[in-house]
Formats: C-alpha cells, structure tokens, sequence
C-alpha cells in the first residue's frame, strides 16, 4: 500500500543545506511520517506537556469572565475508550443533584442556605479524589514521605477548599488568578477561607528520594520539587515583584488607563505592555520609594498608602526607576490574586498521570469516568485488570517523567518553531547523544523482561510507560538529525539498531526500513570499504542490500501495511537496475494501484444574499449577479448548499447531491465516511476487541481496549487477528456480522465505532458485495492503525447487489485537493481491488435565496 514517499536524495539534493522552504499552510499530519520530515511527525506521542511552567509570563485570565480550561485537540486513551456520556453542564448538575439528594439536601438547597456536604456536592472534587483514593490504594509506593505528607494534607482539608483547588487546577495552571474575579461563591459559602487554607504553609518530613538528573535534562523544572515546607497556592503578596509579570494581569480597559497616565500609546494590548515595559525603564523615580508586600493586599482597601515613606519590605532594585509606581498601580487595580503552588501542582499531575495511565488529561477526563459509571447503559463484558505494575518503582516513574520532558524539549525545536535551523539541530543532536547510551542499557533491560517476566502479549501496553518508549522516539528523532549532518554511516548504524529491537514503536518500522534502503541504494558504497571491488561493483553490492531490506520489511509481520507499495516500488526499481532477468523477479501486479475514476456531477447550487450590505442598503441586481458567480470564482471553505434532484430540490449538502445521483444509476449508498468502516470492524472484531489482555481494561465501562489507539493493539493480539482476517478473507463475514449482532443489538451494547443505527440488512449486504480479500485488507489497516486511519475515508459509501460490488466515492467541489489521509485511504482501497471515484460537484445553475 502507498504511504508517504521518501524523497529521493540524489535527484532532490534532500540532503543539501540546513533550510527548508517554509510551509505555504498548516497541515495536519495525520500519517505516523510526512516527507521530508520523514522522522518528525508523530501521533503516538504522549502530549508531552500539557501544563508546562514556562519561563514565560503567563497571559491573563482576566480578559474574560469565563473559566479557561486546558483542551487538547486528542483524546486520552481513557477517555477514548469511555462511553460517549454527556459531560455537560447539564449531565454534571444532575450528578451534583443526585448526590445532595441522598443527604437530603438538594441542589437549590445548598445554594439557598449556604450549606455543603463535604466531598459530595461536586463532580470535580469527586473525580479528582477518586483518582487520587485509587492510586494510593494500589500504587503508593510511587510516593515518598514528602509526597504522603501532603496527600495526608489534601485529605484534612475541607471541601470549599477541595474545590477551588480543583477549579484552578483545571485552569492556566502557571497563570494568576484575580480573586476578586473568582465566580464560584455559589459553591464556596466564605472563599477567604478557603484561600487562607491554600495559603498555609505547611511543614514536610525529610525526603526520601532524590531526584535524579535524566539524560538530555539539565535539572528538574525550577520550583516543582518539594523542600521543607509547602503550601497549596502562592499569594501575590510574596510572589509579583516584577512589572512584566504584574502587568500580564491588566484588562484592556484597564491597561489603557495606566497607560493614559504614563502618556504612552499603542493599537493593542501587546503594543502597550511593551510601550509601558519600555518607559518604566527609561523614566527615573516620582518619590515613590517603593512597593511594600503588605501593600498588595491593603491597598484595595485604600490607596491612602500611596506616597509612604517606609522603606520596610521595599522590592529591591525598583526605586531607581517607575516600576514601583506602576506595580503599585497594576496591584491596586487587581487586588490580591493566586497561583497553584508548582511542587503540589506538579504532584497531583503525578497522580493524573498514573491513575490516567497518560499524561493527557483535561476536565472531561475528570468526569466522564463517574459520568460513565452512573449512566444507564450496557457494557460488553470482559476481565477488568488494573495492573498495580504500570510503574515498577518511583525511580521508573520519576525518569518516566523527565524523559517526557525532554522528549518535550525536542519537539519543541523540530516541530512547534517553524524551520529547524543549524542551532536547532546542533542541540538536537547534543540531547539524542546523551540519551543513546541510556536508551540502549534500557533496551537491554525490557528484552530481558519479555523474555523473561512477561507473559505472552503482556508487556506490549505496559511498555509504552516505560522511558525506552520515549528515548526511542528521540532516537528516532535523532537519526532524522544525523541525515540533516550528512552523517550517513551512523544513520545506518542506528536504523539497523532500531529494526533490531521489536519492542518499541513498531508503527514507524516501515519509515525505518525505507529509510535504511534508501541509505544503502545511494549513500553506503561510498562509506563502505570496497574490498578490492570497483565503483560500479560497490555500488551493486550494496543495492543488493538495499533489496534485501525493502525484502525484510515486506516481510516484517510488524511492518504496516500502508508501506507495502513504496516497499514494492523500491524492489521493482531495484531489479530493474540490478538487471535480474524477469523470472527472478518479483511479481506485484496483484496490487498495482489503478487511478480512481472522476466522475462529474451537475447540479444546483444555492448562494445565500447577504442582506442588508454592511453599509445598511439593500444590495443592487450587479451585487445579486456577482454573488451569483461567487462559486465560480472558485471560493474555498465553509459548507455549501445543493438542491436534491431526489427529494423534491430541497435544500441539501454536496455530498446528500451526490449520493442521489448514484441512487439514480442503481446504487445504494450513505454519506457516512468512516462510519460504515469502523461499525464494520466492530462488528467483525467483537469478540477479539474484547479478548483478555492484561492492563487495558482498566475500568468496567470501557468501549474499548486502552491499546486500541496505540501500536500495541495489533501485535498482542496477533494470532487472534490474523484468524479472523483469514476467516473474512474466507467468506464468513456474514457469519461473524449476524452473530454479533444477534447477541448485542437487544442490549445496544456499547462498543467502540459501531453505530447500531444502521439496517442490519444493509450491513449483510455490504459485507456479501465485498470481496473477502479486500475487506480483509481493509480491517487489517484498521487494526493496525485505527487512531491514525479514523479520518481520510471517501465521503459516500455504495453498493449494488445486483452486480455484487461495492464503491467509495470522495466529494470535491471545485478547487478543492485532495488531503493526505484521503490519498493514503485510496490507495489502500484501490490496492485492495475496490473501486474508488472521485466526484466533482459542478454547479450548472446558482441560485441566489434569501
């Protein structure tokens, strides 16, 4: 199958200078490597760090009334296997009603009398007790006596407490928060204590432990290890001593009247920080000799402090200068504000981290898991084993952890910068140098593991937490460097190190051996020593290698799929130049890739009028007529909207237009994309979906294995997959659909991609007009890669009983290309023998409507 190609160095001169051109626009990678950067894209990655303290001034939350909250644009492996449950306002207030209920005291109830019962009127504080109860009951030998002081701590605390910290827990973790901004007094009956018990410092025991410097890690980050004392939140009291720290908490408005006073100007908030930054420093001292830590809090009282004299808790170094002025300035106006204190923030993200089994999380992660436990719903059944080994001891996890971050530190040079340039990769190569050796020793360490300690299948998803995971991704990343130096030996060197080992990352072992073929093709019989052969003889030498790996990698039970086809190429060019006669030669014409069909569709295109104009007239009969030709001009983005030739010219998208023209040649169809693919595969792989792996089914109201997601899915579960592939291929997928079916639709059970609202029948049908082989080879894509290859599958989904065949077809309306998901997916289907169009909307008439 076709993935995505390597360039070819020689002809392209990839390797020549450190410079790439800048990307016309922002893709999204979906495939695990895009050329050029062939090692940088990765979808496996954990979110490396999804709350990271940076040196930076964090923006201010103060723009907007509204609590922020930390999305990510993916879903954890938890969360991706729970249930879709409600997890909105609405579903949460029920929860919180339910529980007041069983005290006998409502929700209404609490609000009016300003009464609480602690630890069970909110969903939040619930969640996040829940995962900290469960880690400690089961894994508190990850924590030191430093660490349970303040879990103890925690637990002391009462519940107005609980809750706000758990509310600023889910906001900018680094930022300030103005108190006086602060919207929860209808869950807090007196918010100044329960700020003074954040506040508190408390005393620590001795540490236990030490924190150990990881490879590629200068220290740890600055104030995330705990030290005598702690204390939940910092105040600004004894934390903001700096005007760009203090003025990232102005509002607009609020900005803009201190900068009126120092007679600045500026078009936006950032224009007028940096012109405020600017004269602080140029300007000297009005009298003010300085700003007091007890003056940002008694200053909201009263600004009658303003022009003291007591030098007494003077911040130091800003008397020379306005900065005191203003700090006193900002802080009058923000009144006092917190921050999580980093060492307890960090902590409890520790905690996420084991219970959540990832280092992704966010609010919904938080509640889905209560929501899915007290939703009405059906769930398959399986043995829940929640391994207690995940980490082995802390020294694993706390170098889990580190490794996370530097792995943080490299992506943030290769992918989240724009171009690498020379420096960048100087200090690339300086991080994957230090975690070579350590990745190795690790290495060494896990074989000896799944050879010795694991039983069969059962290392494959506790792996992914064990550093190696993360330092083979560095590696990974670091060979990419070693191409970009032209250090081509070592390249080598390291792929064939990285093929060697079969226990991490298996999804990129396709990437390694097209990388390595391409190496030897061109590079190595230059690097090698001849022994006594000419140039030419060298270089046929090592193309005979380069085909002897492209003949691994076809080989290679743990390559994907989707690599196949440029693997095929390279041996087809390969023996063509080797000159091997033809009988020798290897024969893919079953899989020679055929272009999809583009068919044209016409219809009737329908081009709201904006009106009135923006000016406020109507618009003219010119401005009708060039609305009109809008479409044509070839405008880009948004939904456009058709009229049904089939249901009576109502309005409809594209692709409902397009899938009535092929009701009308004989088809039967839906506009589903992956949805008939993906209930398919559930229906097909039920029982091995459900099959005992130990660790991944955490929980009883899982959808879904947790490795579903990842590379582990497939090679633990081989044979089993292999058997029902095999079976598919055979002709028994009727079978196998109905008796799922048969068993499950009663209960609705919930069950990951399958959309029980399709007609049984239509699936009986779809499933008999495929051919076995080709379903095969789609489910096996899919079990490989089903988080990657969720996304890119043709619009429309067709089929004819009659002829026995089915068909995907993907919609385009003018001017719109295809994506790289979308080619990758028609390969796939076109290498498996199913027919694939390519339909393009043509609009014959526009009609303007209001």
């Amino acid at each position: 199958m076709l993935s995505q190609r390597i360039p070819h160095p020689p002809s392209t001169k990839f390797d020549e200078g450190f410079e790439l051109p800048a990307a016309k626009r922002t893709k999204k990678l979906d495939s695990i490597d895009i050329s050029p950067s062939w090692a940088l894209s990765d979808k496996e990655s954990f979110n490396l760090s999804p709350r990271t303290r940076s040196k930076e001034i964090a923006d201010s939350e103060a723009e907007s009334d509204e609590e922020v909250q930390i999305h990510h644009g993916s879903q954890t492996e938890l969360e991706s296997a729970l249930p879709p449950v409600k997890t909105d306002k609405e579903a949460i207030a029920e929860y919180e009603a339910t529980r007041a209920a069983e005290t006998g005291l409502d929700l209404q109830g609490r609000l009016g009398q300003r009464q609480w019962v602690p630890g069970k009127s909110s969903i939040y504080v619930d969640a996040f007790n829940l995962a900290l109860e469960t880690v400690l009951d089961e894994e508190s030998h990850l924590f030191d006596k430093a660490e349970m002081a303040v879990f103890h701590r925690w637990k002391d605390m009462s519940y107005e407490g609980q809750y706000l910290y758990v509310r600023l827990f889910l906001r900018k973790a680094a930022a300030w928060h103005r108190i006086n901004r602060l919207k929860y007094y209808g869950d807090i009956a007196d918010l100044t204590v329960a700020l003074e018990e954040l506040h508190q410092t408390h005393p620590l025991p001795a540490a236990t432990s030490t924190e150990r410097i990881a490879p590629g890690e200068v220290e740890p980050p600055k104030d995330t290890v705990l030290a005598e004392s702690f204390a939940f939140a910092d105040r600004s009291a004894d934390h903001i001593d700096s005007l760009d720290e203090a003025s990232s908490l102005l509002m607009l408005e609020e900005l803009k009247a201190i900068a009126k006073e120092a007679k600045i100007q500026g078009k936006n908030k950032g224009e007028l920080l940096k012109a405020l930054r600017k004269t602080s420093q140029k300007q000297g001292g009005l009298g003010w000799s300085g700003l007091k830590r007890s003056d940002t809090e008694d200053s909201i009282k009263s600004e009658a402090s303003v022009g003291s004299d007591e030098d007494e808790g003077a911040i130091v170094g800003l008397n020379t200068n306005r900065d005191s002025h203003f700090l006193r300035k900002i802080l009058s106006t923000t009144g006092p504000c917190i921050r999580l204190s980093a060492a307890a923030f960090k902590l409890f993200e520790r905690v996420h981290l084991v219970f959540y089994r990832s280092t992704e999380w966010t609010e919904k992660s938080l509640t889905t898991i209560i929501l899915a436990r007290i939703s009405r719903r059906n769930f398959p059944e399986y043995v829940v084993s929640r391994s207690t080994n995940i980490f082995p001891s802390r020294s694993t996890l706390l170098e889990f952890e580190a490794s996370i971050r530097t792995q943080f530190s490299v992506d943030s040079i290769l992918e989240f910068n724009g171009t690498v340039n020379k420096d960048g990769l100087h200090k690339t190569k300086a991080i994957f140098e230090e975690v070579y050796p350590r990745w190795l020793t690790i290495l060494a360490e896990e074989q000896q593991k799944e050879e010795r300690v694991y039983e069969s299948g059962e290392g494959a998803y506790l792996r992914r937490f064990s550093p190696a995971w993360v330092y083979t991704r560095i590696v990974h990343k670091g060979v990419y460097v070693l191409g970009r130096f032209k250090e081509h030996k070592r390249e080598h060197h390291i792929l064939t190190e990285l093929l060697d080992q079969h226990l991490f990352h298996a999804a990129r072992r396709g990437a390694w051996y097209q990388r390595k073929a391409l190496l030897e093709e061109h590079y190595m019989w230059a690097l090698s020593p001849a022994e006594a052969r000419t140039d030419e003889q060298q270089q046929k030498h090592w193309k005979r290698i380069a085909l002897g790996t492209c003949e691994d990698g076809l080989q290679d039970r743990e390559c994907h799929l989707i690599y196949h086809h440029d693997l095929q190429k390279r041996i087809s060019k390969l023996e063509r130049q080797l000159k091997i006669a033809k009988r020798h030669q290897h024969d893919f014409g079953h899989v020679r890739l055929a272009k999809p069909i583009e068919r044209s569709v016409e219809g009737t295109r329908v081009e709201r009028e904006r009106t009135p104009s923006r000016n406020g007239r109507r618009r003219s009969s010119t401005d009708l007529a060039s609305a009109a030709t809008n479409y044509e001009r070839g405008r880009r983005g948004g939904k456009t909207i058709w009229l049904d030739p089939l249901e009576d010219q109502n309005e409809c998208s594209v692709e409902a237009m397009c899938l009535s023209h092929y009701r009308s040649l004989g088809w039967k169809g839906y506009h589903s994309e992956g949805g008939i693919i993906r209930t398919l595969f559930g229906y097909l792989f039920y029982d091995v979906l459900f099959t005992y792996v130990p660790n991944v089914f955490q929980t009883p109201f899982q959808t879904c294995p947790l490795d579903l997601h990842t590379d582990a899915f497939f090679p633990s579960r081989f044979s089993e997959i292999n058997q029902r592939l095999n079976d598919i291929s055979n002709g028994q997928g009727a079978e196998i659909l109905k008796k799922t079916h048969e068993e499950q639709h009663e209960r609705q059970t919930c069950v990951v991609g399958i959309d029980w609202g399709f007609e049984i029948d239509d699936l009986v049908e779809i499933v008999e007009c495929f051919q076995g082989e080709a379903l095969s080879t789609i489910c096996k894509v899919m079990a490989q890669e089903y988080q990657q290859r969720g996304g890119g599958i043709p619009d429309l989904f067709l089929w004819d009983k009659g002829r026995g065949e089915v068909m995907f077809a993907e919609v385009k309306s003018e001017n719109d290309r295809l994506s790289d998901t979308q080619r990758l997916w028609i390969d796939v289907l076109n290498g498996a023998g199913v027919r694939v169009e390519l339909c393009n909307a043509v609009a014959k008439k526009v009609l303007v409507r209001r």
